[in-house]
C-alpha cells in the first residue's frame, strides 16, 4: 500500500531539509580528516541525512546539537543512558571520585564494588559478580568460563541475536543451515566451528542443537532486542531452561537490553533462573560499565580450577575492569536513579507510547505492529509482530525507517539510529511522549497519502 517512489521523494525533501539545518554538524563531520570514516565509532556514520549530528550538550531526556535544535531523546544512547543524561547523584559520584576523592583507577578495590555486587544479586538473583567496561567483554568472559567449566567448546546463540561485539555470536540460520551473520568483518575463523545457532523461539531447533552434546552455554537476551523486540511465546523460556539443564549446558542470559523490563530485567520479572547474568551500559549512568555475575555454586568449582589462572594469564579481565570511576557511577546510579520505584513511571510511559503508536498504525490500517518491552517500544514494518530474529529481519526496510527516523529528528525527536527503538528514562514525560505521537502521525499522514485515513500535513 505504500508507493516506493513516494518514500523516496519524501526522503530527498526531508535529506534536503536536515542539510539545511544542520551546517555546523555538516562542517565538523567534513572536516574530521583524521578519523576513520569521519567519526569516533565507524557506527557513528549510520545517519539517514548523510552525516551525524554533533552534540553539544544532554541533559535528562534532551540532547542539543552543534546546530542549537533541542531533541527530545528516545535513543538514551541505545540504553547506555537509560538513567537520563548525566543524572545528578551519578554526577555527584563521579565528580567526587575524580576530584575529592581522587583515583579513577588504581588497581586497588573500593568498597563501591561490594556494594554494587550486593544490589545486583538483589535484583538478578545470582550471587557473585565481576565487572567489565561493557557487555561486550562481560559476555566474553562469561563464555571463557564456560567453557573453563563444561570443558565443551561451542558457544549457542539465538540467529540476529545481539552480544556486542563477541564473534561467536555473529551466526545466523537460514534455510540452508547455519552461516556467517552477513556483513561480518575479518572474524577470526568461520563461526559455524565456533558456535551454534536456532532461531528464537523454536524449541525443536534449539533441542536439536543442543543433542550434538558440544555446547558449554547458551548465551541469549531473553527478548530479542536488536532486530527489533521479539518476545517470547509462552513457555519457550522455561523450555530453554528445560533443555540446558537436561544436556548439561550452562544458561548464560545478557541484560543488557532487556534491563528495560524492570529494576531486575527479565530475570526477575519473568522468574527466570540462569547460570550466568550479563550486565552493561544502562549500570553506570553513562560511564563505561559492565559485569557479570554468576551463582556461588559456579564461582566456588572455578576457583577450585588449579589449572586456570585467573588473575593474570586466564585472559578475564582488564586493567581498567572494575576501575574505581566506573564503580562509583554504578553504585550512584542503580542507588539512586534507576531505582525499583523509578521503572514504574518510565513502563506507564511507555505504555502511553506503544499506545499511541498503535492508534496511528490502526488508523491508516499499515501492515505494521509495535512491541513494547518494560520501558521499551518499537514499531516495526511486519503485521503480526515478529516471532523470530529471521522473521524481524525479513522485515527490515532500509528505506522506510530513513524517512522516519529523518523526518523525526529534523522536527526534534530522536530514536535509535540503526532501528525503530524508543526507551523512556526517569526524565522522559507525557509531553516528550506525545510530540513523538504527532511528528511520527504526521510522517504516516504524508507517506500514505490523505486518502488512507488523514490529511496530509502541510
Amino acid at each position: 500500500m505504500i508507493d516506493r517512489a513516494r518514500v523516496e521523494g519524501l526522503l530527498a525533501v526531508e535529506r534536503d531539509r536536515f542539510a539545511e539545518r544542520n551546517p555546523r554538524s555538516w562542517a565538523a563531520f567534513a572536516a574530521a580528516d583524521h578519523l576513520f570514516g569521519r567519526v569516533p565509532m565507524t557506527w557513528m556514520a549510520k545517519s539517514a541525512g548523510g552525516f551525524p549530528l554533533y552534540l553539544d550538550g544532554a541533559s535528562g531526556a534532551r540532547v542539543t546539537d552543534l546546530d542549537g535544535h533541542e531533541l527530545v531523546d528516545f535513543c538514551l544512547g541505545d540504553t547506555g543512558a537509560m538513567a537520563g543524561h548525566s543524572p545528578e547523584p551519578t554526577v555527584a559520584a563521579v565528580a567526587h571520585r575524580l576530584g575529592a576523592a581522587g583515583g579513577a583507577t588504581v588497581m586497588l578495590p573500593t568498597e563501591d564494588a561490594e556494594v554494587v555486587a550486593a544490589e545486583l544479586t538483589r535484583r538478578f538473583g545470582v550471587s557473585r559478580w565481576s565487572f567489565a567496561l561493557s557487555a561486550t567483554d562481560a559476555n566474553r568472559w562469561a563464555l571463557r568460563l564456560s567453557r573453563a567449566l563444561t570443558g565443551r567448546p561451542r558457544v549457542l546463540v539465538h540467529s540476529w541475536c545481539y552480544h556486542g561485539s563477541v564473534d561467536e555470536a555473529f551466526i545466523v540460520a537460514t534455510p540452508d543451515g547455519a552461516r556467517t551473520r552477513p556483513g561480518c568483518a575479518g572474524g577470526p575463523g568461520d563461526v559455524t566451528g565456533t558456535s551454534r545457532v536456532a532461531e528464537y523461539n523454536d524449541r525443536a531447533g534449539l533441542e536439536a542443537e543442543l543433542a550434538h552434546g558440544d555446547v558449554a552455554a547458551v548465551l541469549m537476551e531473553p527478548a530479542l532486542t536488536n532486530i527489533g523486540i521479539v518476545l517470547p511465546e509462552p513457555g519457550y523460556l522455561d523450555g530453554v531452561r528445560e533443555l540446558t539443564r537436561a544436556v548439561g549446558a550452562l544458561l548464560v542470559i545478557d541484560e543488557t537490553h532487556t534491563i528495560s523490563a524492570g529494576p531486575g530485567g527479565c530475570t526477575k520479572a519473568w522468574g527466570l533462573d540462569p547460570d550466568i547474568v550479563t550486565l552493561g551500559k544502562a549500570i553506570g549512568g553513562g560511564i563505561p560499565a559492565g559485569a557479570f555475575g554468576l551463582s556461588a555454586d559456579l564461582a566456588g568449582r572455578l576457583t577450585a580450577f588449579a589449572e586456570h589462572d585467573l588473575i593474570d594469564a586466564g585472559g578475564v579481565g582488564g586493567t581498567l575492569a572494575g576501575n574505581a570511576l566506573s564503580l562509583a557511577a554504578m553504585r550512584a546510579t542503580l542507588s539512586e536513579v534507576l531505582t525499583d520505584e523509578a521503572f514504574g513511571p518510565m513502563i506507564a510511559l511507555a505504555d502511553r507510547y506503544t499506545a499511541g503508536v498503535q492508534a496511528v498504525i490502526d488508523r491508516f490500517g499499515l501492515p505494521w505492529s509495535v512491541t513494547q518491552l518494560g520501558a521499551r517500544s518499537e514499531y516495526s514494518f511486519l503485521r503480526p509482530a515478529s516471532r523470530s530474529g529471521g522473521d524481524a529481519a525479513r522485515a527490515v526496510d532500509p528505506l522506510l525507517e530513513d524517512y522516519l527516523h529523518l523526518f523525526l529528528v529534523n522536527r526534534g525527536v530522536l530514536l535509535t539510529p540503526f532501528h525503530n527503538m524508543a526507551l523512556m528514562c526517569p526524565a522522559t514525560t507525557e509531553a516528550d511522549v506525545d510530540v513523538h505521537l504527532t511528528v511520527f502521525d504526521e510522517a504516516v499522514q504524508r507517506l500514505v497519502g490523505p486518502a488512507a485515513g488523514g490529511r496530509e500535513g502541510g
